[in-house]
């Protein structure tokens, strides 16, 4: 495929100009043409990449590879009256926008009930490609591809969507500034404007995420609990982890005994938004479920974990993972009133009353209406 771009616009002869042009010897200011060779119609593919410098015709290149409606907007056509859950594939499924909306990184659950036009520039990007995702057209072109979000979520975010996007039939063009993107990315081929060079050789092994884990106080938590879609106390007796890469922390976990059952219980799990759909977080709980089935959490039992989640990509991922095995589901919550029942029945059993003879204060579990669903980690030898 040969495109040709020619531009032209008006010679203007005003003094400034004129001096321009005398000073500069450019004469031909009013014309602009490109030529470029991309042979994409011998070989499949999905993803293309069109990188380099502003000003070198990547926007004049991407526009004539397909009609010129193939060109995508990501931060167009919003409501401003609606959340962007409700602007994502409106007519759709459910669990397939929420599951577009993890998969490009925007799993932070609270960031979906705001309107777009409230959010912050990584998460409207994100936003955009989870649309993008649901409506998977045909063919498609995104001009300023992660040129408004800092480069470590351009690096994560280009790798979840290129895994999302593979997952269709549709084939897109990408076009950025930036070469960093390139082995995050994975495309079919590259474009360079800058030496005018198309490649197909770009399929580069993708850098490894060097995941460190630490036990830390329980302090730090607060500095993950602006993303934690929850408001409770901290667990009791709880052991606190957080993961790094490099000097970042990327995820917290907190995992307290849970004997009655030999096991513990793993809660608290966020992942920073900026890592997120890189799977960091999934790793990250399988590296804490086998810690503690190895014997190295407290009192060093060989217990297995469990965990409770109400989101549904982290659901359904667990529920493919052959570490993990579903042990419940609650779609409504639990009846605070019977817990109650259950644990004055339980002390009364065990003859352990206060001094006064009574039982004290007591409290439930439950009386939410959350969905939750519960997995046990049981290890995978592989």
């Amino acid at each position: 495929m040969i495109i040709e771009v020619k531009h032209h616009c008006n010679d203007f002869n005003s003094y400034r100009a004129a001096r321009v042009k005398s000073l500069f010897n450019a004469e031909n200011g009013y014309s602009w043409e490109r030529t470029a060779d991309l042979p994409v119609e011998n070989f499949e593919w999905k993803i293309g990449l069109i990188v380099g410098p502003s000003g070198s015709g990547k926007t004049s290149i991407g526009e004539r590879i397909f009609d010129r409606q193939a060109v995508y907007d990501l931060y167009s056509g919003w409501d401003r009256d609606k959340p962007v859950v409700d602007c994502i594939a409106p007519d759709g499924d459910f669990n397939t926008v929420t599951g577009a909306l993890a998969a490009v990184g925007l799993g932070d659950v609270p960031a979906w009930l705001r309107p777009f036009h409230v959010l912050s520039n990584g998460e409207k990007f994100r936003a955009g490609l989870a649309r993008l995702i649901c409506e998977h057209p045909e063919q498609a072109v995104i001009d300023e591809f992660t040129s408004v979000i800092d480069r470590q979520i351009a690096k994560i975010g280009a790798m979840a969507f290129a895994k999302s996007w593979r997952r269709g039939t549709g084939q897109i063009v990408l076009l950025s500034c930036h070469y960093d993107i390139i082995e995050w990315l994975q495309p079919d081929w590259v474009y360079d404007t800058r030496e005018a060079r198309f490649s197909r050789d770009c399929l580069r092994q993708r850098p490894k995420i060097e995941l460190r884990v630490y036990k830390v106080k329980g302090s730090v938590f607060r500095h993950f609990k602006p993303h934690y879609y929850l408001n409770l106390p901290l667990p009791v007796a709880a052991e606190y982890f957080v993961g790094m890469v490099g000097n970042e922390p990327v995820c917290h976990i907190a995992v307290c005994p849970f004997f009655t059952a030999k096991a513990y219980r793993a809660t608290r799990l966020v992942t920073m938004p900026e890592w997120q759909g890189a799977g960091v977080g999934t790793g990250f709980l399988n590296f804490i479920g086998e810690y503690h089935l190895q014997g190295n959490g407290r009192c060093g039992y060989k217990y297995p974990t469990f965990f409770h989640t109400s989101h549904p990509q982290l659901c359904a991922a667990l529920r493919h993972s052959n570490a993990w095995i579903q042990t419940g589901a609650s779609l409504y919550g639990t009846n605070k009133a019977r817990s109650i029942k259950s644990i004055k029945r339980s002390r009364k059993k065990n003859n352990k009353f206060f001094s006064d003879g009574s039982m004290g204060c007591i409290t439930g579990y439950g009386g939410h209406f959350r969905a939750v669903q519960s997995f046990k980690y049981i290890g995978n030898e592989n």
